[in-house]
């Protein structure tokens, strides 16, 4: 029988039994995104790059992430030698990271560089929701990856090395972490096009900016509108709003609380009893904390009225995942990642500047 054609509740038994009978040799990562049927196999659940940290310190040979592309890619960057990242489903990716490729991003540095000369000082971030090749882009070039939580504080690194940032692929976290350090003239951060010349810009703008960010965006955080948080408001007006930092600058601008989604986690966590939150992040972690706290009379709502999930991740289904174990049960690798070594060593250059700032 085709594994797709397998029911949930047989395809839990298997992929139970086999997490039995591989033991420590394998590690079952989950993403906060994670549909639930899936979550639940995770040994253990974060955000992406907590994740790969953790991954890294086990003895596991085998690391499956329950995740998308590039979060399988992270892991193997920072894996240990013998240590192996597995993704359920290749189709698993993430149309953010897809926004920003190497070829438009060598393109951009090149009109950049024709305008501001071959010394320009210019420090290349990419979030960390990027390819691998992208993370070794920056690396050769003196520059960094970042994260949600710690995007302002590279911002402010990256400032201090050189006159300006190319902050690819999401520009909303981008112009958030820009604001936050009081950029808050127009000038001061310009959104690059890469589909078109100059990124759409004049040659004054990208002289005067100190940001150019890159036009990518999250499709489920695209999706909040400052009035789901105004009517929310009139509603309710002792709830609080918190939301994630890759919503745009109006949703982020109206919120109590602004952060990754560890931060909304802990927040949420640590929020008095019988309290209200609107929540501004993907649809399957809003609703595993709802439910996580209900028991302290915590009300959590989702923003939109849309349903709005992570559509690429949901991909990973009981299936795929019962098809990746029962395979190494039969010692075969399916859906390897590996990412090639020159890309691999420079994308840790990046990885590790960081970590040491961060």
């Amino acid at each position: 029988m085709e594994y797709r054609d397998r029911s949930d509740d047989e395809c839990h038994e298997l992929i139970k039994a086999a997490k039995a009978s591989l033991g420590q040799d394998l590690v079952i990562l989950g993403h906060h995104y994670q549909r639930a049927d899936v979550y639940q196999h995770a040994d253990l659940r974060g955000d992406s790059l907590k994740l790969s940290k953790l991954a890294s310190q086990t003895n596991s040979e085998h690391i499956i992430f329950c995740g998308v592309h590039f979060m399988a890619e992270v892991a193997d960057i920072m894996s240990n030698q013998h240590q192996k990242a597995l993704l359920p489903d290749l189709a698993a990716g993430c149309s953010m990271a897809d926004m920003a490729n190497l070829s438009k991003v060598n393109r951009a540095w090149t009109e950049i560089k024709s305008v501001l000369g071959e010394e320009m000082s210019v420090t290349p971030i990419t979030y960390i929701n990027s390819a691998a090749d992208l993370k070794a882009f920056c690396g050769e070039r003196g520059g960094i990856v970042c994260t949600s939580s710690n995007a302002s504080q590279i911002v402010t690194w990256g400032l201090g090395q050189r006159e300006k940032i190319l902050f690819f692929p999401d520009q909303h976290l981008g112009r958030w972490s820009g604001h936050q350090l009081g950029l808050i003239n127009e000038i001061d951060m310009k959104v690059w096009d890469p589909d078109l010349w100059m990124g759409g810009l004049s040659e004054e703008e990208i002289k005067q900016a100190k940001i150019l960010l890159w036009k990518g965006h999250c499709s489920v955080h695209q999706m909040f509108q400052p009035e789901h948080i105004a009517r929310f408001r009139e509603k309710y007006p002792e709830g609080h709003v918190i939301s994630h930092p890759e919503c745009r600058f109006e949703v982020c601008d109206q919120s109590d609380f602004v952060g990754s989604t560890e931060y909304i986690v802990q927040t949420i966590a640590a929020a008095k009893p019988n309290t209200r939150w609107l929540v501004g992040t993907e649809l399957n972690l809003v609703n595993r904390i709802a439910e996580e706290f209900r028991s302290e009379g915590k009300v959590v709502e989702f923003m939109s009225p849309l349903v709005c999930m992570c559509s690429t991740m949901n991909r990973i289904d009981p299936q795929h995942l019962a098809w990746q174990v029962e395979n190494l049960v039969d010692g075969t690798l399916v859906n390897q990642i590996i990412v090639p070594d020159a890309d691999k060593d420079m994308a840790r250059v990046a990885l590790d500047r960081m970590l040491s700032i961060s």
